[in-house]
């Protein structure tokens, strides 16, 4: 079966484009003009992906409203901005927002594919039956990277793609500080360190919402971050 690629882009022609591209590559692709017509077909789409525009229609900023309210609904789709915009205050906006990829549209074919690849590999993941090999535990903490799913004691905790692979390269090696480098390439992203600190700070947040005695996740102030403990 196809995986599935949801395309938010109001430009006909490169809409059009794009997916003909993908469709050669292998996906099935839908396409959606709108932040409206977005919300409601992927809700009944399900795709694997999400690539989608900043501006849409008469709105410039659609696109920043659209990837919070589709990763509120799903905390594991990949979604990703593909926009003209490359100014540095939207790229972390993006990011901020909870998108696991930003790429500006004159990102060559070839890389553009490379870059839908890696996340959906992991989209497979998702579909296996579980791997206990895959499952690493730390105290309360378990990580399972073949679903991608990480629970804290009884309680689920719903990490972006981005964030788990930040949160795994941590714990796998406990009182280990990962610096900023490494948690990027942990999760095969380019960010800046204002934006990695967000993502951090929004791991930790999720954790001390059902433990508000939390306090695994270290601060190395100027080297990195650290999972705290031997366990």
């Amino acid at each position: 079966m196809k995986q599935r690629v949801a395309l938010v882009e109001d430009e006909q022609a490169l809409a059009a484009s794009y997916q003909e591209f993908l469709q050669q590559a292998g996906y099935s692709v839908a396409l959606y003009a709108t932040a409206e017509d977005a919300i409601a077909g992927i809700k009944n789409l399900r795709p694997d992906l999400i690539l989608l525009d900043i501006g849409l229609g008469h709105d410039p900023e659609a696109g920043f409203e659209l990837c919070r309210t589709l990763r509120a609904r799903d905390p594991l789709v990949p979604i990703v901005f593909l926009t003209a915009r490359n100014e540095e205050v939207d790229i972390i906006s993006g990011l901020r927002l909870g998108a696991d990829d930003y790429l500006t549209k004159d990102i060559s074919r070839s890389h553009l594919l490379a870059r839908i690849n890696g996340l959906l590999r992991r989209v497979v993941a998702l579909r296996n039956p579980e791997n206990r090999e895959q499952v690493l535990k730390r105290g309360e903490l378990e990580l399972n990277s073949e679903r991608l799913t990480t629970t804290w004691g009884k309680s689920q905790i719903a990490l972006t793609y981005t964030e788990f692979w930040m949160l795994y390269v941590m714990a796998k090696n406990p009182g280990h500080i990962k610096s900023r480098e490494q948690l990027m390439e942990a999760a095969r992203v380019v960010l800046d360190d204002s934006t990695v600190t967000s993502h951090i700070r929004r791991i930790r947040r999720k954790f001390e919402i059902v433990d508000d005695t939390f306090d695994h996740l270290e601060t190395a102030y100027g080297l990195g971050y650290r999972w705290r403990g031997d366990v």
